[in-house]
């Protein structure tokens, strides 16, 4: 296998690490608005990721300057094309990390209530991005002879790419609702089951359409492996969510997330970002990479630091793996 190869995977490792992580947060952040009941329980759902969220997004940050440093061409048509939606991406993250750190500044109830808003749009939005964004990525974007983006915004609002952003948006948030029914007590963890189970539901339709339309369209039997690994782990993750077994339900959620990326990935390899123009025109993990010189200096960087990340980050997680209810917010409890 050539450096190249080994790097278009790692990048969907990365990937698959942000989906998974960053996939339960953004489901909260829309919970906050669909399950929480009052001020109380919108305080429980946003501490459940107050300790882990800014660490979840180190993997987008990390998968995009992989991308720059090891896929040059890739990146820049990738930036370039995707701008307004990665630009608004961005804008959302930016503002729900001011709002989770100024939520609390002050006591007014419309402050308060303000930011819990821009927490429950900021999620909502990127996760139904994403989607769209991979969708335009597998299914092949309008790329002349000079790996030049040359379609428009409305090219990229196609229904394949509109489906996968239902499909993120609503996967993201199955799993935000069983990470809340596994790290929360009482009855808001009750009704976080409830909730899994009909957004699991219909995550469960409109996944497997995705997905068998993306077989149809560029999958192998690789790829189909990882679309039945995908189903299978969905509906053995609802059954788990009804037996009230979160921890299994929540692993077997992530299962859905890791198998279905890896789907797509395997269906896009060779190509990184194909053209519909012309076949010859596609970027692919020979004519986007950098020189083997530069993935083998960062082949080296990465085999030092990415386990002392992988392990602080899990360090983290263990810490505050507590289950927390409304009787542990100070309002509540006075």
């Amino acid at each position: 296998m050539e450096l190249h190869d080994v790097w278009f995977v790692l990048i969907a490792v990365l990937w698959t690490g942000y989906f998974f992580l960053e996939g339960f947060d953004f489901g909260v952040g829309i919970l906050t608005k669909l399950l929480a009941r009052d001020r109380p329980e919108r305080r429980v759902l946003i501490n459940t990721i107050g300790p882990v969220w800014d660490g979840n997004e180190v993997w987008l940050l990390t998968a995009g300057g992989v991308t720059f440093a090891a896929f040059p061409e890739w990146y820049a048509t990738l930036f370039s094309g995707f701008y307004l939606p990665l630009l608004v991406i961005l804008v959302c993250l930016i503002v729900r990390g001011v709002a989770f750190e100024y939520r609390a500044k002050r006591p007014e109830e419309n402050w308060q209530r303000n930011w819990e808003t821009a927490i429950f749009w900021t999620s909502l939005i990127p996760a139904f991005l994403w989607g769209v964004a991979f969708g335009n990525i597998v299914r092949g974007v309008k790329i002349d002879q000079h790996f030049e983006y040359t379609g428009n915004l409305l090219d990229l609002l196609n229904p394949y790419a509109l489906l996968g952003g239902l499909v993120t948006l609503t996967l993201f948030t199955f799993h935000g609702a069983v990470f809340t029914a596994l790290k929360t007590v009482g009855d808001i963890r009750v009704r976080a089951r409830k909730t899994a189970l009909w957004v699991g539901l219909v995550t469960a339709v409109l996944a497997s359409s995705f997905l068998l339309w993306t077989q149809a369209h560029s999958g192998d039997g690789k790829s189909l492996v990882a679309l039945v690994v995908a189903v299978v782990a969905l509906v053995a993750a609802l059954a788990a969510n009804q037996r009230g077994r979160e921890g299994w339900s929540f692993a077997l959620s992530g299962l859905t997330i890791v198998a279905a990326v890896a789907m797509l990935f395997l269906s896009l390899f060779p190509n990184v970002m194909p053209s519909t123009l012309n076949e010859e025109w596609s970027l692919t993990v020979t004519n986007a990479s950098s020189s083997p010189y530069t993935l083998k200096i960062m082949t080296w960087c990465a085999a030092i630091a990415t386990p002392i990340v992988m392990l602080y980050q899990g360090w983290t997680y263990w810490v505050f793996r507590k289950r927390i209810g409304t009787q542990h917010i100070a309002e509540a409890v006075h």
